[in-house]
Order: structure tokens, then sequence, then C-alpha cells
């Protein structure tokens, strides 16, 4: 690192920690002795379970793999069976019919809080590249905005500045998942968790703050998503986390609300196991479809044809799989008293192609017509100028109403088998789709190399979910010796090199050798291709690619 901020801190009788990024802007503001401190308490009362659970993880997918299936938990049969409910929601998270995400740099700070979106989900994790820089600053522009002192001017010289405080969003944050590390924070030489990282650092700077302003501004409280859950055990963990937080500032408890995403197959079999470790501090679920499907890539990767995943462009939510996902998860909601929220819309509207907008922005709204008539809550976008097309859609469905909490959802019970017919979405594996897929992966790795972690690729905005979708289906399809329906070829190792090399020779041509040595497109392709064709599946291509950040 190119420079070392720590010891923070340390004495013979308290742990060696060391602050060890490099140099960032207003970075003491955020890493003071105190908010170090209190991230150091979470990491020594928590480290131990939390890498206990990913150790869980493991062991789970190898009994998925033995057994070729999943169902619901005989253990915890009497949750689901019980009559309970979650903590009601606060005002600010009674109506959230359109949620915009994006990563917290400070342009997307101040469009984000300005969109009309009702939440702003402010994301640290898949949307962030983490490198020391984008973590450090981003809780300092959360702050700032908070504060009402936050500003940017493009390098054209175009001003963004807030609208007043009850125009903007709600925010909720996200920090990252369980399974990373923050490698620039070291507690006797062991790096904390990049979730409690987040978090703490979040809660320490601003949970005061929020709570201080929620008597005249009805859109603050300490608000969190909260990414790659796979069990109830993990929800339980977090909610540990949220109870020894709020104590240690003195904050009430049931003070912090959280969302969970349901975007691993493990976890969809636990949505009511969840809500209840959480039901003090629970808020909702979202279904979180990027990393679902990638998620039933991964468990399912070596259970044979039932489960091989097509196109990922062909399998949409109304795909029988994922309907039957999206209508337990409202039925489980909405039985339980949280909120039920949708997932992505993830079309980049193009100010210069107004046929590709005209088509896209029709499939925008049969998503979120779709959702809001399933009963859903709420849904999610990717860019301001989808804000507008997602709220007609709830506005039509809601009225007057906040929500549709008060709606059971479909009365069809959902079976473990509909949740796993994987071959009932149709659809097929061709070399169009696998070209695709290894142009978003090298695409994407190669901007997350550089600090970006939401890219726009050909009008869509990628993230980390995207391209693990991406790289686990070319592992899948390989491992399964699949034949490319729209071509007759096998799909292979060699031709994926050959499509990556192409791909390389393309970008080079299209940007000029001057700019394609600027980027980092070599070593993207070696990690792409590392974590696409090995021959032990990666459980999240993040976790090489760490050290290749900073």
């Amino acid at each position: 690192m190119a420079a070392d901020q720590g010891p923070v801190g340390a004495s013979s009788a308290a742990p060696v920690v060391t602050v060890a990024g490099p140099r960032v802007a207003r970075a003491e503001e955020v890493l003071t002795p105190e908010a170090v401190s209190f991230v150091v308490g979470l990491h020594r009362a928590f480290e131990g379970r939390r890498q206990e659970l990913l150790a869980r993880r493991k062991t789970r997918r190898a009994e998925i793999a033995a057994a070729g299936t999943l169902d619901f938990l005989p253990g915890t049969a009497d949750v689901r069976a019980g009559d309970w409910q979650v903590a009601e929601a606060p005002r600010a998270l009674l109506d959230r019919r359109v949620e915009i995400t994006g990563p917290t740099d400070r342009k997307m700070v101040i469009n984000a809080l300005n969109s009309g979106a009702k939440v702003w989900l402010a994301d640290f994790e898949d949307a962030t590249s983490p490198t020391w820089e984008n973590v450090v600053s981003g809780q300092v522009n959360l702050i700032d905005a908070f504060e009402g002192r936050i500003d940017f001017t493009s390098p054209a010289g175009k001003a963004y500045t807030l609208k007043p405080a009850a125009e903007l969003a709600t925010v909720v944050v996200r920090p990252r998942g369980w399974h990373l590390d923050e490698t620039h924070l070291l507690v006797d030489g062991e790096p904390v968790s990049g979730g409690l990282f987040d978090f703490g650092l979040y809660f320490f700077h601003n949970a005061a703050r929020l709570i201080a302003r929620g008597a005249e501004d009805p859109n603050s409280g300490p608000y969190f998503y909260l990414p790659k859950t796979e069990s109830h055990l993990e929800a339980r963990l977090w909610n540990d986390v949220f109870t020894r937080a709020q104590a240690e500032l003195g904050i009430p408890h049931g003070t912090i609300r959280a969302t969970v995403l349901i975007e691993t197959i493990t976890a969809a079999f636990e949505m009511e196991e969840i809500l209840f470790e959480l039901r003090d501090h629970a808020a909702g679920l979202n279904a979180g479809r990027w990393d679902y499907l990638f998620s039933i890539v991964k468990n399912f990767r070596d259970a044979g044809e039932h489960y091989i995943l097509p196109d990922r462009n062909t399998v949409t939510m109304a795909s029988p799989f994922m309907a039957a996902y999206t209508r337990l998860l409202v039925q489980t909601c909405h039985r339980r008293g949280a909120h039920a929220i949708g997932g992505m819309a993830a079309f980049i509207p193009s100010r210069k192609d107004p046929e590709v907008n005209a088509a896209a922005l029709e499939k925008v709204k049969a998503d979120k017509d779709r959702e809001a008539a399933g009963g859903f809550d709420g849904s999610w976008v990717a860019h301001p100028d989808l804000v507008p097309v997602a709220r007609a859609s709830f506005d039509a469905v809601f009225g007057d109403r906040p929500n549709q909490k008060s709606s059971p959802g479909s009365p069809e019970p959902v079976t473990a088998e509909q949740l796993l017919d994987i071959a009932g979405a149709g659809g097929s594996c061709t070399r169009a789709g696998l070209h695709n897929a290894v142009q978003v992966g090298v695409r994407y790795i190669e901007a997350w190399l550089r600090g970006l972690g939401a890219v726009g690729i050909f009008n869509m905005m990628e993230d980390a979910a995207t391209a693990e979708i991406s790289r686990s289906q070319i592992w899948q399809w390989i491992n399964n010796g699949v034949v490319l329906a729209d071509t007759g070829e096998k799909a292979t190792a060699e031709l994926v090199r050959r499509l990556v090399a192409e791909e390389l020779a393309d970008l080079r041509a299209g940007l000029g050798d001057a700019a394609y040595a600027d980027g980092r497109w070599t070593e993207a392709a070696r990690l792409f291709e590392q974590v696409a064709l090995a021959e032990e599946f990666v459980d999240f291509l993040t976790l090489p690619a760490l050290p290749l950040l900073d």
C-alpha cells in the first residue's frame, strides 16, 4: 500500500489495529479513532461466527451436490407455521414504490437523491469496486449529503446540487456481503469483514444524526439492505450485530431496519426464517434476480441437464421457476407484514436512439406492470429516466395507498419442485449467448479493476452480479458438455479463449492503441478466463480480483 495510516489505538492490552490504505482525501473525518474502535469491536465480537458461517456455506454446497436438490427446512417448520409479524414499518419506509440503485460516488449521490425515487440504495456492494478510495470517500459523501453540503461539478462545468430535503429519496445503505474482507483494516494482522466495515462506519457516524432529523424529516433513519444472505443463521448474525451496535451507541432497539435480498437459491427456501430472525429489525425482502440466477448455477453447476441455465437474456421473470420465486416472496412478506420489493430494471436509456429507447421502455413497463399486479410493494431501477416509468406502473395499482401489503398475493402455493424447475424456463444455449457472456464479463471486470462497479454495457447497467452470471454460465456449459443450439459447436475452453482473444482485438481496434493501453484489458481477460475456465469453480470472482485493486 502507498501509506500506512495506523496503528490506531493500539496498546499492550489492546489488539494491534492497522489502517493500511493509500491516502484518501478527508479520510480522517470517517476513520476517527472512535469510529475505527467501534468497527474493531464488531470484528472481535462477530468474526468467529462469520468464519463459521462461511465454512457452513461450503458444507451446504457439498450437501446440495450430493442430493441434487433442495427443500424447505424440516427443523424450522414451527417458524413457518407460527403466528408472528415483523415490526411495523417506520414512516420513511411505508412507501417504497420506486427505488433507485447506484454507487456512492459524489455525482451519483446527488442524482439518486434528486431522482424522484422513494428510496436510494446507496451501494457499497455489487455496484461499487471496493477500492480504498471508493469505500472511504463513499462514507464522506453520505455524511456530506446528510449535512446538506454536497455538490459536484463535472469536467464539462455542469453543476449538481441537492433539491430541498422533502424531495429527496430515503437512503438505504447496502454494505458488502459476509464473504468479502476489507483488507485495508487489520486487527492483529487479520482483515475485518467488508460488511461490518461499511455498516459500522455508516452507523457510527450517521445513526444519531438521522434519528435527530427524524422529527422534521420523515426520510431519515439508519436503514440497510443485506446482500448475499444464504441462510437464516446469517440473518441471525446480522440481527445480533444490529442489537450490539444499537446498545453500544445508546440507540433504541429496533431503530435499525433491514431489507434482505433473496438472491440465493438457499435463501429462497428460508424466507420466513430470515424474516423471523430479523423480525425486530426487518423491513422486507427483495427479489435480487441477477444474483439469484448466479446462485442457481453455482449450487447446481454439476447436477445435470435439468439445471443448465439457457442464455441469460432469455430468462425472464415470467419463466416458471422465477415466477414461483417471486410469488413465494410476495406471499411470505405480506403474511408477515413486510414489504416485498421487486427486481432491477437495468436498461440505460439512450438519448441518441429513440427506437431502441421505445422498445426497451416498453419492456420495462411490462416488467413493472407485472410486479405491481403480482403484489409487489415497489421495485428497482438503475437510471433516473426509469423512475417515472416504474412509478406509473405502481401508481396505477396503489392509488392513494402507500403499498399493498394488505394483499396476500397469489393464493397458489409454491413447492420446492417449482422453485427448482430450471428446465421449465425453455430457451437454449447459443454461441451468441456465449459471445455476449464473454463481452460482458471481460468489459465489466476491466472497469471494476479501474475502480468502477456500475458499468453501462450495450445499454444495460451491469454490476458484479451480471458478471457472475456470465462467467458461471460459461463454466456450467463447458463442464456439462453443452452443444450450442445455433451453430452445433460444443462449448469448450478453447472456444471461450478464442472469443476472448477476438474481443480484445475488437476492443483494441475500436479504442485505438493508446486508449487500449490505458485500460487493464490483459489483466481483465486473464482474470475472466481464470474464473470461467478453472477446473475448480471459484465461489465469487471478486475474491481473486481483490488483490488486484489499489
